[in-house]
């Protein structure tokens, strides 16, 4: 843990580098000099700029040596305009490669040299409970704090969304979208994605941050980069924004155009059942609506309308990367 607290002192100290003892290890200025500013900018007419903006500001981290960067997905969704920046340069153009719903990764390549050295890519399952951390946005040592990994559990999204793992961090960094979790040999563990108010765990108040982590990222970046896509066949997808209730998932919102808003689900609706079997949770629901079949399955919710009302409504399930315009795999 030597380096590791070498790191943290070099950062709070503001130093731009490690002590000639750390000296084959990376230095404090190469490894946050990876970590770059990310903007976007998203036609108004796209279907993720109300929720998410028209313009979206975050972070990403160059990983490779021909400028690939990796952030979180939602930064880059639809986006008609990227731009990237080192610390000490200004904004250049990058080009958006792949978007992966499953775990929320983002890949962009800069189109011109960001002059950083890539930042190498850790073991994140080696990762344990208690480690400290750095987690960095661009902008150098100012940008970056120390934190301490506080839980790995599973994380359920009210997006259609489930990681089997993700890792909890705290204290939250403030400007977490993107950010970069950086272990004791400067090493990429994960990506920033969410702040949260249960870091430590489900029901204790203590807020926190949620990364991705990047050993999921391995197995698929070879077909992220040639195909914009994973090789995985893409899950049934609702489109409902839902909260676990008492009895079911109450639908707090169906996206525009999506299977539930067409088969007639509307907000405010409790869904009870899927294919006749009681919802015990929402990653009981997601499981079982995935392994219902590919995009285009039909699928039985049975629920409570807003008026009270129950009843059954067959639901034509969909392709989100459909939705979205992004296409199918070739």
């Amino acid at each position: 843990m030597k380096f590791l607290h070498t790191v943290f002192a070099a950062v709070l100290a503001g130093a731009a580098a490690l002590p000639a003892t750390a000296a084959e290890a990376p230095t404090v200025e190469a490894v946050l000099g990876a970590v770059v500013a990310l903007h976007t900018e998203i036609p108004a007419g796209a279907r993720t700029a109300e929720t998410l903006g028209p313009e979206r500001d975050g972070h990403g981290v160059v990983i490779d040596a021909d400028g690939l960067v990796l952030t979180i997905g939602y930064l880059i969704l639809e986006a008609e305009s990227v731009t990237v920046s080192a610390a000490d340069g200004a904004p250049v153009p990058a080009r958006i490669l792949a978007y992966d719903h499953a775990t929320g990764f983002g890949l962009l390549r800069a189109e011109q040299k960001l002059g950083v050295q890539p930042m190498a890519l850790a073991k994140s399952a080696a990762a344990e409970d208690g480690d400290l951390v750095i987690v960095a946005g661009a902008g150098g040592p100012g940008s970056a704090i120390q934190a301490r990994i506080v839980s790995r559990r599973g994380f359920t999204g009210y997006w259609e969304y489930m990681l089997d793992e993700a890792i909890f961090t705290m204290p939250p960094h403030p400007v977490f979208g993107g950010a970069a979790l950086i272990d004791a040999g400067g090493r990429l563990l994960g990506i920033g994605s969410l702040f949260v108010n249960d870091a430590a765990g489900p029901g204790e108040f203590s807020p926190g941050n949620m990364f991705v982590p990047i050993d999921l990222l391995k197995p698929i970046l070879a077909d992220l980069i040639a195909d914009g896509r994973s090789a995985a066949p893409p899950r049934p997808w609702l489109g409902m924004i839902t909260h676990e209730a008492p009895g079911g998932l109450f639908v707090a919102r169906a996206s525009h155009d999506g299977p539930a808003q067409l088969a007639g689900i509307l907000p405010g609706s409790l869904v009870l059942a899927l294919q006749g079997k009681p919802i015990r949770s929402q990653e009981d629901f997601y499981r079982r609506l995935w392994a219902a079949g590919a995009p285009g399955v039909t699928v039985r919710l049975t629920l409570i309308d807003p008026t009270g009302e129950p009843g059954e409504i067959d639901v034509v399930t969909g392709d989100r990367y459909d939705w979205l315009g992004l296409g199918g795999k070739d």
